[in-house]
């Protein structure tokens, strides 16, 4: 009689006149990689991270030329270029992407810089600061975005702004020390500025817009690292809105700052 093998019963083997073997079945599905793989890595950071810094150098390379044909290629002779290129390298800018902006500056297409006044979700105010080669296609553009979001365009609203100097240093001073509040205080008392804002990428000195220059000069003599030096607009009064307000107005200031031909926006929002 020809030997009998094991049998399979309910998911065991059945030898005869044997024990019992437990018998697991191998089961196969499809690997997963649930976001950790190369390329989820590429597309979730990488990609959203070049994105905004081509978004910035885009930016920056158009003040770049707009400081350049207001007062010449040379930055020994233009603050306001040297000015520029001080944000540019804090920036990382690389050197030839700088000298490319500068360098056609006298013969590219001529640009304009003007501001829009905005009114947004529940009145909040809203300045944007906008250079652009078409003025034309910018306005209509720009009045279509904040007819999606619920803002229009309003007269007055810069009234509700005031101007200051801002100066931003390095968090390390120049031997390389943290720039602790204390210290900002006691330079902020000896350079003349008005008040010191921080956070952790840099420290912020707030001035007369005629005095920046000098300021900047008085903190870097200190041992501080300036960064730049830019007049910005800072509202006189902040306003607080409801949750839902708030989210809207959120999804308008990234709107409008995405948008290639704004260099930079101002709002009320606390």
């Amino acid at each position: 009689m020809a030997a009998v093998g094991p049998i399979a019963l309910r998911g065991l083997l059945v030898a005869p006149r044997g024990p019992l073997v437990a018998h697991r079945g191998l089961h196969s599905c499809p690997r997963t990689f649930a976001g950790h793989n190369r390329w989820s890595k590429v597309r979730n950071v990488k990609g959203p991270r070049d994105a905004a810094r081509g978004h910035r150098f885009q930016r920056l390379a158009a003040m770049l030329r707009l400081a350049a044909r207001e007062g010449g290629p040379d930055p020994s002779l233009n603050a306001a270029l040297a000015n520029v290129m001080a944000q540019c390298r804090s920036s990382n800018m690389p050197k030839a992407t700088m000298a490319a902006a500068i360098g056609p500056a006298h013969r590219s297409t001529p640009e304009l810089r003007f501001l829009l006044e905005v009114r947004g979700p529940s009145g909040t105010a809203i300045v944007v600061d906008v250079l652009t080669d078409n003025a034309r296609r910018t306005h209509h553009d720009l009045r279509l975005l904040l007819s999606r979001y619920g803002a229009t365009l309003a007269e007055g609203v810069k009234h509700g702004f005031e101007e200051r100097g801002v100066i931003a240093v390095d968090a390390k001073d120049l031997r390389g020390r943290a720039v602790t509040m204390e210290a900002a205080l006691e330079a902020a008392l000896e350079a003349g500025a008005h008040d010191v804002l921080q956070d952790e990428h840099c420290v912020k000195f707030l001035c007369s817009p005629s005095a920046l220059q000098d300021v900047r000069n008085l903190l870097e003599a200190l041992g501080l690292r300036p960064l730049s030096a830019t007049v910005e607009l800072f509202p006189r009064n902040v306003v607080n809105v409801p949750e839902e307000t708030q989210n809207a107005a959120q999804r308008l200031l990234r709107a409008l700052s995405d948008h290639p031909d704004v260099l930079h926006v101002y709002h009320n929002l606390q």
